[in-house]
């Protein structure tokens, strides 16, 4: 059974720092892109940032130059750093991936979400 979990959320100040982890756990073959989604309260589910295997990234418009996606493929974990971080920040933040527990397929999962609050 493959598993997604989420930690670093928590409360900030706005222009503060976090740094968020998604640790992939289980029958782990391989895991290939891996994805950080954010909901804020009455909004639809949107993309933030996304990395493949080999570290390509996509930054979405509204985070490019905060925000930042990487990966340690040897911990099975990725990370999305958040700068300068604003109230429109807030959200839950989930983690998502494509992990192959046998050779030749993926299947994609999501983790629990992390909760992000941008006050002062």
């Amino acid at each position: 059974q493959v598993q997604l979990v989420e930690s670093g959320g928590g409360l900030v100040q706005p222009g503060g720092s976090l740094r968020l982890s998604c640790i992939v756990s289980g029958n782990v073959f391989n895991i290939y892109a891996m994805r950080w989604y954010r909901q804020a309260p009455g909004k639809q589910r949107e993309l933030v940032a996304s990395i493949t295997t080999s570290g390509s990234t996509y930054i979405a418009d509204s985070v490019k130059g905060r925000f930042a996606i990487s990966r340690d493929n040897a911990k099975k974990t990725a990370y999305l750093q958040m700068n300068t971080l604003k109230p429109e920040d807030t959200a839950i933040y989930y983690c998502n991936g494509d992990v192959a527990d046998i050779p030749g397929s993926f299947t994609n999962y999501w983790g629990q979400g992390t909760q992000v609050t941008v006050s002062s």
